[in-house]
């Protein structure tokens, strides 16, 4: 079993700080917003692509996939009463020369193995597609 750990403290009315290991992030915890730092709905969604990134990175030695790049882009959507989230799509795009096979064989281990998608996904529903860069 994994443990994690994340301190975060208010700084002021416009900002926090989150802070893991030795690495920083700035929280966008301003009622009014900060075009500099991240809101909750956006670290969320960076945690998950930085989820399917690294499943990427694990899968890939052991499927024997080549692979030059690869890019996520996400979007969620949110409800106001109660607020929370009700969707949440992704676009995943390989720099390949992979079969198709090969990409969809790829995306569901993305899937299968990552700790944030598989967290998320019990929770809001998901959906995606993972494609060649063209």
């Amino acid at each position: 079993m994994m443990e994690y750990r994340v301190h975060a403290r208010r700084i002021d009315a416009h900002g926090s700080l989150a802070v893991a290991k030795e690495a920083e992030v700035t929280l966008d915890t301003d009622l009014a917003g900060r075009r500099d730092a991240m809101n909750p709905v956006e670290l969320l969604l960076a945690a998950l692509a930085a989820c399917m990134l690294k499943g990427m990175e694990r899968v890939t030695p052991m499927l024997n996939f080549q692979i030059n790049g690869a890019e996520i882009a996400l979007e969620a959507i949110r409800q106001d009463a109660p607020p929370k989230l009700t969707l949440i799509r992704y676009e995943i795009t390989v720099d390949s020369a992979e079969t198709d096979q090969r990409l969809d064989l790829l995306h569901r281990n993305i899937l299968k193995y990552g700790t944030i998608s598989n967290t998320l996904s019990g929770a809001v529903p998901m959906e995606g597609t993972l494609t060649r860069k063209v």
